[in-house]
């Protein structure tokens, strides 16, 4: 496992805004690659990172720090995620703003399998 260690921070600037949010900078072990379901999402709150499967298996890795004020989003409802500063909803699988005010996607990150386990980072 890779340590916490590797995180870069992101400060929340809106309204509403608490504290500061960190997305991966070093890969990141998120636990077993069964826990994320074909057509599902999994949110890992402690590293600010999304996986999701699409029908055909494909994973995908999503920063959960909205691109609106940068606050950490907190809620996965489906494929949903809802950030809670300021209503912005994405699309887990694709990282696209559903709902504003933000207007720019999530940043993707890597992600892989490895001895089947989600790593998720840069140069994951």
């Amino acid at each position: 496992m890779v340590p916490v260690a590797g995180l870069g921070l992101a400060a929340c600037s809106g309204p509403g805004g608490s504290g500061s949010a960190a997305t991966p900078t070093a890969p990141v072990d998120l636990g077993a690659e069964s826990d994320v379901a074909k057509g599902g999402a999994k949110l890992y709150k402690d590293h600010n990172v999304v996986v999701s499967r699409d029908k055909s298996g494909t994973l995908k890795a999503y920063s959960t720090v909205c691109t609106h004020a940068g606050c950490p989003i907190n809620k996965l409802q489906g494929t949903t995620l809802i950030c809670p500063c300021h209503g912005s909803e994405f699309d887990a699988v694709t990282g696209k703003v559903v709902q504003s005010p933000a207007t720019e996607p999530l940043a993707e990150l890597s992600v892989k399998t490895q001895n089947g386990r989600i790593v998720a980072g840069p140069a994951a």
